[in-house]
């Protein structure tokens, strides 16, 4: 039986394309194994989010073609799609496809074992098409965790932010069929998940290239017609949240209350230098408009440091936002050039040493804010939905509905399972606390 690594950098997205991928490999009659052991095929799912994920993505290839010199070296996804010249010179890869039609990686491995079977030495192949025109890949995830799995509902951006590379490397917006996310849904439910995150490039553009369809329809599509216990969204932008919508969304008693809202930043100044579609107070509205209708609802974030004409007061006014907004959490990082993106050649380029202070700061204010909450839960006495995912030792580990790490003393098994939870106490961004059902 021939044996395939798989190995997933970035986004969830992703790793829900890599899990599709395994389950193709699968149906083939391959045995998946774990990247780190030898193996007759190694995909390496890229990310070109940062310089730093296409280094990763390269020394991960290079990890995969010295562990098994032979094996057949299968590289996708975003990096691929931008730079497939780059990853054609790495000794070793005998193909490279893009972001579109991944589950041909099956059939495309299944051509180079065959002909490393006759004693050929197929050449390198580039698979990598436009992605004009291209619709929403079939695929689908059938085995998931009792847990959490991710469904993907659309793929492609057309944001075109100034220093964002990913809508070259996924193109237009295509929405996954209302009754297909459905049915996808259904039959993880029916496998034992207990909630499904949906997810996307960018979720908020949902159907826009469907007729009549929305984010909202088909949350509100799954609320009458699936048998999923809760779902979760990925990331969505501010302007998503209008009136309308959070009015909707308030009667989705499946949707948990918690949502991430990716900011970027929160000075107006730098929002219009990166051609977002909103400024901070939209988004202030935002988070209040579902304060209104959820009223325990939690935020996450992300928030990028450095972008080109970021100076000391900008970055101030990213700091008040933040602790205006009270984010349960935030996903700090620094900016990073991507060629052929437009603040790539912005003036006012900030210097490395400060992008690293500045993460510091923001860091330790999302720090601050976020012990903040978790003494806000614990006063509230109010207990919480917990889905259990992990033992550690002694201790049951999971999320709460608003997604707070919560940690609980007990023997019995429950992963996969909810329970009610008491908070009594936190530590290091967790909560801790006793069953009371």
């Amino acid at each position: 039986m021939n044996t395939v690594g798989l190995y997933t950098l970035g986004c969830k997205v992703s790793q829900y394309e890599t899990e599709a991928i395994a389950e193709g490999f699968e149906a083939r009659g391959f045995r998946v194994v774990p990247f780190s052991e030898r193996a007759d095929v190694y995909v390496v799912n890229t990310c070109t989010v940062t310089a730093e994920s296409d280094r990763k993505s390269r020394q991960v290839i290079r990890r995969a073609v010295k562990k098994n010199p032979d094996a057949a070296v299968l590289v996708t996804g975003c990096y691929s799609q931008r730079s497939p010249e780059e990853l054609l010179r790495l000794g070793g890869v005998l193909y490279v496809g893009g972001t579109a039609r991944k589950m041909k990686l099956v059939d495309a491995a299944e051509r180079l074992l065959a002909a490393k079977r006759a004693g050929e030495r197929p050449a390198p192949v580039c698979d990598v098409a436009p992605l004009d025109g291209e619709r929403f890949e079939p695929m689908t995830v059938r085995h998931a965790p009792r847990t959490r799995a991710y469904v993907k509902i659309e793929d492609g951006c057309e944001c075109c932010c100034a220093y964002c590379a990913i809508p070259s490397a996924r193109g237009g917006v295509r929405s996954k069929a209302p009754l297909d996310v459905l049915a996808e849904v259904n039959a993880l439910a029916e496998g034992g998940t207990v909630e499904v995150v949906l997810t996307g490039i960018e979720i908020a553009s949902y159907g826009r290239d469907l007729e009549g369809v929305s984010l909202i329809d088909l949350l509100e599509l799954l609320e009458k017609e699936s048998t999923v216990t809760r779902i979760r969204l990925g990331s969505m932008t501010p302007e998503a949240v209008t009136e309308d919508f959070a009015k909707r969304i308030a009667r989705v008693t499946k949707m948990v209350p918690h949502f991430h809202l990716s900011m970027q930043s929160g000075s107006d100044a730098v929002l219009r230098g990166m051609k977002r579609r909103y400024n901070t107070e939209m988004a202030l509205a935002a988070l209040d408009r579902l304060r209104r209708v959820m009223p325990h609802v939690c935020f996450t974030t992300d928030m990028m440091v450095g972008f080109p004409g970021e100076g000391e007061k900008e970055f101030s006014e990213t700091l008040d936002f933040t602790r205006k907004a009270g984010f349960l959490d935030m996903h700090v990082f620094a900016y990073s050039k991507r060629k052929n993106t437009p603040a790539a050649t912005y003036e006012g380029q900030v210097e490395e040493e400060r992008k690293r202070q500045r993460s510091a700061r923001l860091i330790a204010l999302a720090e601050e804010l976020r012990d903040a909450k978790m003494d806000e839960v614990v006063r509230d006495g109010r207990p919480l939905s917990v889905l259990f995912e992990t033992r550690d030792g002694a201790y049951m580990t999971g999320h709460s509905a608003e997604f707070i790490p919560v940690r609980v003393e007990t023997k019995d098994a429950l992963s996969g399972v909810l329970r009610t939870v008491l908070p009594t106490s936190f530590k290091a961004g967790v909560l801790y606390g006793i069953l009371v059902d």
